[in-house]
């Protein structure tokens, strides 16, 4: 049987990740790899809707109703939130609007791809952080005899000191972390971005013993955290892990049994403690690495102590009852007060 030649969808994905992604836009590896899983998702959706194979569909089956209907499997059959529908939303309006100077033929269903709209309320859910019980919750149920306890304890701790992405931790090399002083590590975040970021001397200690451990190869660009087989650790990896030790340390803490925590809680977690400590948001935003400042602010909202701190700063006089011969002057107080507002 003779190879089936590409058709324009074909020859289209190819190029958008080929040449389109990352040579003319720069899109980072995570991004590129965020939306193949998008793309794959939807071809094996239209493949199934058309009973057809996924070599078989061409750029006539890349449609408006057809991502409406992809959406709507997303959160019906596969139980995705609002957030991650958007992003694989994203995904395909980046590929329609690479398809517009690529096949102006399809124009017009292109432009009605790009008019399907993102679902608000993404941002609603509270954000899931660790108080400071939690976190030496989950430290002590490490078991730190064993290297892979040992790699476990370093691997938390300096996502917690750092509030750094995941892929930004799996990404560092031998030659991005400093054990010596000024302790540091240089991580390479969204955009290629690259920053310095602090460590605490106990987490270059432990950063120490792990790299001479994988120093043994001699590669200065050899990963610092792997995995049994001496691979690269992946996300999905660090997900395991932390759900693993999160159920260990549920039995010292109950809270933890109560939460939801991924591996970005260790990063909210930095932040709302970062906010606690009186740190200002310009200096939290450069630590985090985060585009805008509007990003930062969401840690503002997120945390209940902070709150009620703002609330016994601002209305304890106000609401203290009146002093004899005083209720006069109180209510003016109230109303300037309002007035102030």
């Amino acid at each position: 049987m003779r190879a089936q030649r590409p058709n324009d969808l074909g020859r289209s994905v190819e190029r958008f990740f080929r040449e389109y992604l990352p040579m003319l836009r720069g899109t980072s590896r995570h991004t590129i790899r965020n939306y193949r899983d998008a793309v794959v998702l939807f071809l094996r959706f239209a493949a199934a809707q058309e009973a057809t194979a996924i070599e078989d569909l061409d750029l006539g089956d890349f449609t408006a109703q057809r991502v409406r209907d992809f959406l709507a499997f997303l959160e019906a059959e596969r139980h995705n939130g609002i957030a991650t529908r958007n992003a694989r939303l994203a995904a395909l309006h980046t590929f329609a609007r690479f398809l517009v100077s690529e096949q102006p033929a399809y124009l017009a269903e292109l432009q009605r791809v790009l008019g399907v709209p993102f679902k608000r309320g993404a941002r609603n859910a509270p954000i899931e952080y660790l108080e400071p019980g939690e976190v030496e919750a989950l430290l002590k149920s490490i078991d730190r005899s064993t290297p892979s306890g040992k790699r476990d304890y370093a691997l938390f701790a300096l996502m917690l000191n750092t509030g750094a992405r995941v892929q930004e931790i799996l990404d560092l090399r031998l030659c991005d972390i400093r054990t010596e002083p000024p302790y540091q590590v240089r991580l390479r975040g969204k955009g290629g971005k690259t920053r310095l970021c602090p460590i605490w001397p106990q987490t270059a200690q432990l950063l120490r013993e792990l790299s001479q451990r994988a120093a043994q190869s001699g590669d200065s660009e050899a990963p610092l955290f792997v995995n049994r087989q001496g691979a690269k650790l992946t996300r999905f990896g660090v997900r395991y892990l932390l759900k693993k030790h999160i159920e260990v340390g549920a039995t010292a803490i109950a809270t933890l049994r109560e939460k939801r925590i991924h591996p970005h809680s260790l990063r909210h977690t930095t932040a709302i403690f970062l906010l606690k400590a009186g740190v200002d948001f310009a200096t939290i935003s450069q630590w985090l690495g985060h585009s805008t400042l509007n990003t930062t602010m969401t840690y503002a909202r997120a945390d209940l102590d902070l709150k009620r701190q703002a609330l016994m700063q601002v209305f304890p006089e106000i609401l203290a009852p009146p002093r004899a011969g005083h209720v006069a002057s109180a209510a003016v107080n109230i109303v300037d007060w309002l007035k102030r507002l």
